[in-house]
């Protein structure tokens, strides 16, 4: 009875090691997984308005097999659309900067007298901090 009980005690001490190294090694996987970055490599250039279209075009010629005639069509429709981006983006901005400036008008309202030139002073401050954090986008 005795070699069969240490033979047991083996087996099981095995088996417990073999899990504790499979539950390691995939938690490690796990762990080390790296995470899906959405944004452009560091290295990759933007690509201009214009090269974005020519591959646009390049791309649906190719896959649709667009005639020349329907390519024109197409560039015409792109036209129209930034177009109309470009008046909803205007208008949305101009809506903006009204909202804004009714809650500067309310905030002034309540303040006293003395309240006021450091409102405007924070408020100035708050300008160039955005302005700083348009200036570094633009950079990139």
């Amino acid at each position: 009875m005795m070699p069969k009980s240490r033979f047991s005690a083996g087996a099981y001490l095995l088996l417990v090691f073999l899990s504790g190294a499979l539950v390691g090694g995939l938690s490690y996987r796990l762990y080390a997984v790296s995470s899906v970055n959405a944004t452009r490599d560091a290295g990759a250039s933007k690509l201009s308005p214009a090269e974005f279209r020519r591959i646009y075009i390049d791309s649906i010629r190719a896959k649709v097999n667009l005639d020349p005639h329907q390519v024109d069509q197409v560039n015409q429709i792109l036209d129209d659309t930034r177009t109309q981006f470009g008046e909803v983006h205007a208008k949305s901005r101009t809506d903006i900067q009204t909202i804004y400036n009714e809650q500067v008008e309310k905030i002034t309202a309540i303040l006293r007298e003395d309240q006021r030139p450091a409102y405007a002073a924070f408020r100035a401050e708050r300008e160039r901090m955005r302005q700083q954090v348009r200036d570094r986008q633009q950079k990139r």
